[in-house]
C-alpha cells in the first residue's frame, strides 16, 4: 500500500521535476555567461556582464519562440521526430549563426530610431539594455501562451518603447514603424495563399489523377527543382548575405543552376522510389518526407544566420559603446557575442522548443508531408518576393500564416465535394440506392475533368426547382467542416497586435527603472 502511494506522488510529480530541470538548466546557461564573460580577461564592465546575460535570455527565447516555424510542420506531419527536429534545428540554426551571421549589426535594429538623438552613451547603454530584456520577456510571455511571435517585432517593440523613453516622440522613424505594422498584414496573407497555391497545384497534378504514382514521377522531381531554386536564391539572399553580397537577379541566378542539378538528381531518385509505392495519396505523400528535412535545415539555417541579430545585435552595440566609449551606427559582432547568441537559440529550443513546435506543427490543423512541403516553399518564395518589391515582412508571421492557408483551402475543398455529393444525391433522389451508390463510386474514382463533365451532364437533365437563396446559404453551413482551430487562430492574431505594443511598454518601465537605479 505505502508503494502504491509513493509511486502516486512520483507520478504526480514528475511534470514539476521536468520543469525544474528545464529552469535549472537555463539558470546554468546565463550563470555560465556571467561566468565566462567576467573571467575574459583585463578590466571587465558590469554593465557588459549584465547585457550578456541578458543577451544570453534574450536568445533562448529566440529558440523557443521562433525555430517552431522552421521544424514545426515537418513534426507535425511526422516526417521528422520531435527530437530529430531539435537536433536538426539546434546544429543548422546554430551554423547558421557562426558561419554566416556576420561581423557587424546595426546599433538601431531597423532603423526605427535615430542613434544620433542620443547623446549620452550611458542612457544608449541603459536604452539598448532596456530594449533587450523587455523584447527577451515578452517573448517567454508568448511561448508560456503558446503563441508563436515575432522575435524582429519584438525587439523593434523594445527599441522603439526604450527610444521613446529616453528621447521622446521625436525620436522615432514612424515611416520605419509605419511599415513593420504594415507586415502584420502581409506576411501571412502573402504566406498563406502562396502555401494555398501550392498545395493545390499538388492535388490538381497528383493526388486528383487517377494513376497517382505516374503523376508523382512526373511532377515530383519538377517540385523539387522549385524548392532548390526557391532556397537557393533564399540562402544567398538571405542566409548567406552578411558574407557575400549579391543582388537579387544574382541570387535568382544562383538558385536557378541550383534547381537544375536537383532535377537532374531527383528524377531517377524518385522514379526508383514510386516503384514500390501504393496508388493513393497516402502513397505518393511519402515521397515528400526528404524534400521536408532539407527544407526544415535550410530555413534553420538561414534563421540562425538572420535573427541571431536581434539577441546579439543589442549586446554588440552595448559592447562597441563600453569598448569605445563612443555611439555608433554599426558595430563589430565579436566572436564570443556570437557564440553566446548560437548556443543560447540551441539552448532554448531544447528546454523549450516543443511547446511552440506541436502549436505549429499540430494543434492549428493536421498536416501530413504535402502541406508541410508547401509551407516551407511559401516561407523562401515569399521572402524572395517581398525583398524584391522591398515590402517589410516577418518569417514567423510567413510560416504560421502558410499553415492557417493550407488549412482553408483544405475546409474549401472538402465543403465544394460536398456540395458535388449532395448534388448527386438530389438529382437520384427518386432512384435505387444501388443506382446512387455505384454512381458515387464512379465519381470518387474519375479524374477532375471527368467529375466536372459528370456534374455538367447532371444539371443539364436536372428537372427539379432550383434552391432559393437561403436554402444554398443553411447548406453551405451544412457542407462545413471546420479543419482550421479558430481558437488559435484568434489567440496568435491577437499576440501578434500587441507584440510590438507590449515590448514597447515593458521597455519604457525597464529604462526608467534602470536609470532610476544607475543615476547617483
Amino acid at each position: 500500500m505505502e508503494l502504491e502511494k509513493i509511486a502516486e506522488i512520483e507520478h504526480a510529480t514528475k511534470g514539476g521535476r521536468k520543469e525544474f530541470l528545464r529552469l535549472g538548466t537555463a539558470l546554468l546557461f546565463i550563470v555560465g555567461i556571467m561566468l565566462f564573460v567576467g573571467s575574459r580577461g583585463g578590466e571587465v564592465s558590469h554593465m557588459l556582464i549584465i547585457a550578456a546575460m541578458i543577451g544570453g535570455y534574450m536568445a533562448m527565447n529566440i529558440g523557443a519562440n521562433d525555430v517552431a516555424n522552421n521544424v514545426g510542420p515537418a513534426v507535425g506531419s511526422r516526417a521528422l521526430t520531435l527530437t530529430g527536429a531539435i537536433l536538426l534545428a539546434a546544429i543548422f540554426e546554430a551554423g547558421g549563426a557562426l558561419i554566416a551571421g556576420g561581423d557587424v549589426v546595426g546599433t538601431i535594429q531597423k532603423g526605427i530610431i535615430s542613434p544620433d538623438l542620443i547623446g549620452d552613451a550611458d542612457v544608449f547603454v541603459w536604452l539598448m539594455m532596456a530594449a533587450l530584456l523587455a523584447g527577451a520577456l515578452w517573448l517567454n510571455i508568448a511561448t508560456l501562451s503558446g503563441a508563436p511571435v515575432s522575435t524582429t517585432h519584438s525587439i523593434v517593440g523594445g527599441v522603439l518603447g526604450a527610444g521613446i523613453a529616453a528621447g521622446g516622440w521625436g525620436i522615432a522613424d514612424w515611416a520605419k514603424v509605419g511599415q513593420i505594422a504594415a507586415s502584420w498584414l502581409i506576411s501571412p496573407l502573402m504566406g498563406g495563399i502562396i502555401a494555398a497555391a501550392f498545395l493545390y497545384l499538388i492535388k490538381r497534378t497528383i493526388t486528383y489523377q487517377n494513376d497517382k504514382v505516374a503523376a508523382a514521377v512526373r511532377m515530383v522531381p519538377v517540385l523539387a527543382a522549385v524548392m532548390a531554386w526557391a532556397f537557393g536564391t533564399y540562402l544567398v539572399m538571405k542566409g548567406l548575405h552578411r558574407i557575400w553580397q549579391v543582388d537579387i537577379a544574382e541570387a535568382m541566378g544562383i538558385g536557378l543552376g541550383v534547381a537544375v542539378v536537383v532535377f537532374s538528381i531527383a528524377r531517377p531518385v524518385v522514379a526508383r522510389a514510386a516503384a514500390q509505392l501504393e496508388n493513393s495519396g497516402r502513397g505518393v505523400n511519402r515521397l515528400f518526407t526528404v524534400p521536408l528535412v532539407f527544407a526544415a535545415a535550410l530555413l534553420s539555417f538561414a534563421h540562425g544566420a538572420n535573427d541571431v541579430a536581434n539577441a546579439v545585435g543589442p549586446l554588440a552595440a552595448i559592447n562597441e559603446v563600453i569598448a569605445s566609449g563612443r555611439i555608433a551606427r554599426e558595430a563589430s559582432i565579436p566572436l564570443w557575442v556570437m557564440v553566446v547568441g548560437a548556443l543560447g537559440i540551441a539552448v532554448g529550443l531544447a528546454l523549450y522548443g516543443p511547446r511552440l513546435i506541436r502549436t505549429v506543427g499540430s494543434e492549428i490543423t493536421e498536416l501530413n508531408q504535402m502541406r508541410a512541403f508547401c509551407i516551407a516553399l511559401s516561407a523562401a518564395i515569399t521572402v524572395i518576393v517581398a525583398t524584391h518589391f522591398g515590402l517589410p515582412v516577418s518569417s514567423t508571421h510567413i510560416a504560421v500564416g502558410a499553415v492557417f492557408g493550407v488549412g482553408f483551402l483544405r475546409e474549401y475543398l472538402k465543403a465544394s465535394y460536398a456540395r458535388m455529393v449532395n448534388e448527386i444525391e438530389h438529382h437520384h433522389q427518386d432512384a435505387d440506392r444501388s443506382e446512387v451508390e455505384a454512381f458515387l463510386t464512379r465519381f470518387e474514382a474519375a479524374s477532375l475533368a471527368d467529375k466536372g463533365a459528370m456534374l455538367k451532364q447532371l444539371k443539364r437533365d436536372k428537372a427539379s426547382t432550383p434552391l432559393s437563396k437561403k436554402e444554398r446559404k443553411t447548406l453551405k453551413k451544412i457542407y462545413r467542416t471546420e479543419l482550421v482551430k479558430r481558437s488559435a487562430l484568434l489567440k496568435i492574431a491577437a499576440a501578434w497586435l500587441i507584440t510590438v505594443p507590449a515590448s514597447g511598454l515593458f521597455a519604457a518601465i525597464l529604462f526608467f527603472t534602470i536609470r532610476g537605479i544607475m543615476l547617483p
